[in-house]
């Protein structure tokens, strides 16, 4: 959630984008750990597969958004090069 407020706070979509992306690292970290501690038993495996599932699902939002920012991007920069197409 820090990177995500971090990149917000950068006031670019190409910053925003990059804290995305290591939210998505987070993430992944986040479920490591979990392995690690079903391993060593501190969590049951019920409560590792909500968590894993926790995680996936704000991978997939994180993903979500990254891409709707590429997208932007893209569709910023097709109207710029129309701009100057019709100069």
């Amino acid at each position: 959630m820090s990177n995500v407020a971090e990149g917000f706070a950068r006031r670019t979509d190409k910053d925003f984008s990059r804290f995305l992306y290591i939210a998505l690292g987070s993430v992944s970290e986040v479920q490591s750990h979990l392995y690690v501690a079903l391993d060593l038993e501190y969590i049951k495996k019920n409560e590792f597969t909500e968590c894993y599932k926790g995680a996936s699902d704000t991978a997939k939002l994180v993903l979500g958004f990254i891409k709707y920012l590429s997208d932007s991007d893209d569709r910023s920069k097709a109207s710029h090069r129309q701009g100057i197409a019709s100069t």
